[in-house]
C-alpha cells in the first residue's frame, strides 16, 4: 500500500500517471496490432473488424461499473486506514465480476449478429465483424478479471504490476498475431478470427499472472473464500459509484455507434477511415486517462482521511498537467495525421478520410483532456452521476443533430466531426461546472464548525 496523504500531489499524480499510461498504451495495442495485420486483408474486413471492437466500449462500460467502485472504496478505506473494509471491497469486487464475465459470455456469443447487422456497411463487413466477435467475445469476459485486480492496486496506490503484466501481455499479443492471423510459420491463416484468438489468449495469461501476483507477493488486499458470499449492500456501495460511470463509456459506446450508423452509406471505406482515426485517437487519448486514473486513488485517499485542501490541489495539478499534454498531441496530430493513417493502410479513400477526421476531431483533445480530469474527481468523491450527466447531455446534442444532417442534402463527413468539436467543448465547460458544485457540496469537512 502507498499512503497518498502524504507528499506532493504534482509528483504523486505524474508518478503514477507514468506506469498506468504504459500499461494503457499496451492495451490499446492490443487492437493496433490486430488493426495492422487486418488491414492487409482488405476494408472489409477493418470495417468489421473496428466496428465489432465498438463492442469493447461496452465492456469497458461493465468493467467501469466495478472497476470504479473498487477503486473509489478501496482509496476511501486506504485513508481511513481500514484495511478490512478495503478487502472486504476487493473480495466482494472479484464476485461480482465472476456474473458480469458470464453475462458477458451470453452477450457475445448470442448478439454478434444482430449487432452487426446494424452496423455492418455490406455483407462482407458484417460476416468480418461476427467472426471476430465469436473469437474474441472469451477475451472480453476476462477482461473483468483484469480490471477488478487493477483496480485494487491502484486504490492502494500500486500500479507497476498491472503495468508490468499488460506489457508481457502485449509482447504476446503481437508474437501471435502474424501466426495466427497470416500464418506464419503454420501455413494456416485464420484472418480475422486469428486476431480475436490472439487476443484473447493474451489476455488469458494476464489474468493467470496477475493472480499469482495477489497470492504470492500482494498482502493489503488479498483473496480470501470466506469473503465471497454476496453481499447485496457491498455490492450497492459498489455499484452507487460504478453504475453512473459504466453507463458513461455505455453512452461512449452509443455515441460511436451513432456515427458508425450514419456514416454507413458512404460505404466499407469510410468506415475503415474513421475505424483507423479512432483507434488513434484512442491512443492520443491515453496521457489524459492515466492522468485521470491517477488522479482517482489520490483524491480519493485524501477524501477518506478529509483533507479537503489536497482533494482541491489534486484537481488543479490534473488538470494542467492533462491540458498541457493534450495541446501538443493536438499540434502532433494537426502535423502528422495523415502519416499516422498511412503507417495502417495505403488505400487512398481511407487514408483521406481518417486524416481528414483526426485534423478536424483533434481540435477537442484539450476539452476531453479536462473532461476526464473532471471524471476522475466524481469517481474519488463517490459520486459519479454528474459526470454520466454531462457525457449523456453531449450525446443528446450530438446524436440529434447528426441524425438530422445526415437526412439532409449536400450532408458530409465533415459536418459529423465538427459537431463532434463543438459538443466535447460543451461537456467540458458543463462538466467543470458540475464539480465546481460537488466540491462545494462534499467537502463540507473543511469548513471550521460554527462557535
Amino acid at each position: 500500500m502507498k499512503d497518498l496523504t502524504q507528499g506532493s500531489i504534482l509528483k504523486h499524480v505524474l508518478v503514477m500517471a507514468m506506469p498506468i499510461a504504459i500499461g494503457m498504451l499496451l492495451q490499446t495495442l492490443y487492437f493496433v496490432v490486430d488493426l495492422y495485420f487486418v488491414a492487409k486483408l482488405g476494408d472489409a474486413a477493418v470495417a468489421g473488424v473496428s466496428a465489432a471492437g465498438n463492442v469493447m466500449f461496452v465492456i469497458m462500460a461493465l468493467t467501469q461499473m466495478v472497476g470504479v467502485g473498487t477503486v473509489a472504496l478501496i482509496s476511501h478505506a486506504v485513508g481511513r486506514q481500514d484495511q478490512h473494509d478495503a478487502n472486504h471491497i476487493f473480495n466482494q469486487s472479484v464476485v461480482l465480476s465472476m456474473v458480469c464475465a458470464l453475462l458477458t459470455l451470453a452477450g457475445g456469443f448470442g448478439l454478434a449478429e444482430s449487432y452487426m447487422g446494424v452496423l455492418g456497411a455490406d455483407a462482407a463487413t458484417r460476416a468480418a465483424g461476427v467472426t471476430y466477435l465469436y473469437w474474441f467475445t472469451p477475451g472480453l469476459a476476462m477482461q473483468f478479471a483484469l480490471i477488478v485486480m487493477g483496480s485494487a492496486l491502484r486504490g492502494t496506490g500500486i500500479v507497476k504490476p498491472t503495468m508490468a503484466v499488460q506489457a508481457f501481455t502485449v509482447v504476446l499479443n503481437a508474437a501471435l498475431a502474424p501466426v495466427l492471423i497470416a500464418g506464419w510459420g503454420t501455413g494456416y491463416p485464420m484472418g480475422v478470427a486469428g486476431a480475436a484468438l490472439a487476443s484473447t489468449l493474451s489476455v488469458a495469461v494476464g489474468v493467470v499472472m496477475l493472480t499469482f501476483y495477489f497470492l504470492k507477493l500482494e498482502h493489503y488486499v488479498n483473496f480470501d473464500l470466506s469473503q465471497w458470499s454476496p453481499k447485496i449492500d457491498t455490492w450497492k456501495r459498489m455499484l452507487n459509484i460504478g453504475l453512473p460511470a459504466g453507463g458513461e463509456f455505455a453512452l461512449f459506446a452509443v455515441f460511436t455507434g451513432v456515427i458508425y450508423w450514419i456514416i454507413r452509406d458512404f460505404g466499407a471505406a469510410a468506415q475503415a477511415g474513421f475505424g483507423i482515426g479512432s483507434r488513434i485517437m484512442q491512443m492520443v487519448f491515453l496521457p489524459a486517462m492515466a492522468i485521470a486514473f491517477a488522479a482517482a486513488p489520490i483524491a480519493g485517499q485524501n477524501f477518506g482521511a478529509k483533507n479537503a485542501a489536497r482533494v482541491r490541489e489534486t484537481f488543479r495539478s490534473a488538470a494542467l498537467v492533462s491540458c498541457a499534454a493534450m495541446a501538443l498531441l493536438t499540434l502532433f496530430s494537426q502535423w502528422q495525421g495523415e502519416t499516422l493513417i498511412r503507417f495502417f493502410t495505403t488505400d487512398a479513400e481511407v487514408v483521406r478520410v481518417g486524416a481528414q477526421f483526426l485534423h478536424i476531431i483533434s481540435w477537442n483533445f484539450v476539452a476531453i483532456g479536462l473532461v476526464f480530469t473532471c471524471s476522475s474527481l466524481f469517481q474519488a468523491l463517490g459520486n459519479t452521476w454528474p459526470s454520466f450527466i454531462s457525457t449523456g447531455a453531449r450525446l443528446f446534442i450530438f446524436a440529434l443533430p447528426a441524425i438530422w444532417l445526415s437526412r439532409q442534402p449536400g450532408f458530409t463527413l465533415l459536418q459529423v466531426w465538427y459537431l463532434s468539436v463543438a459538443t466535447s467543448t460543451f461537456q467540458a465547460l458543463l462538466s467543470v461546472w458540475l464539480l465546481h458544485g460537488e466540491l462545494r457540496k462534499r467537502l463540507l469537512f473543511a469548513r471550521p464548525e460554527p462557535a
